[in-house]
């Protein structure tokens, strides 16, 4: 296996650190070079238009899930063509009263050429497949729920 690495970088803008009165946007530097800018939630305070570590969590385990899918997928000669998916966290408290991540639900749409025989119950059992399979979601210690788009519609 190997070591997978980001750089973050923070600094105080101005002022000094005080409680609710601090930016802490923040840039991410992947080991390939793409950067970006990160922030807390929004209902903490955070930038919109920056990524906070709730959705990132949320697009790691949604990316793995269609990565081993589709390694999946490919191993059964299922023609795949496109790949949606909007994945949701949802912040409560657990059984501790810790604020975490509790659970986040997939919920991807996978079309398929044209005449494929891809039965409802398969296209679970695939699902299902891809989430035993996921390095991300066999990570995590949060409920993971996986509600299949019927209509595949795009």
């Amino acid at each position: 296996m190997s070591d997978l690495f980001i750089t973050l970088d923070w600094s105080l803008k101005d002022g000094t650190l005080t409680h609710g009165q601090y930016d802490a946007t923040h840039d991410v530097t992947y080991s390939g070079g793409f950067s970006q800018k990160m922030a807390p939630a929004p209902d903490y305070g955070g930038d919109p238009q920056h990524a906070n570590p709730e959705e990132a969590l949320s697009a790691a385990l949604s990316s793995c899930h269609m990565m081993t899918f589709l390694a999946l997928a490919s191993k059964t000669k299922w023609q795949v063509q496109a790949y949606q998916d909007r994945a949701v966290a949802t912040l409560g408290k657990d059984q501790t009263g810790k604020t975490k991540v509790t659970s986040i639900t997939l919920n991807p749409s996978v079309k398929f050429a044209s005449g494929a025989d891809i039965t409802p119950d398969k296209l679970q059992e695939m699902h299902e497949r891809a989430h035993k399979y996921c390095f991300v979601a066999n990570s995590l210690d949060l409920t993971v729920e996986i509600i299949q788009n019927q209509n595949n519609n795009f």
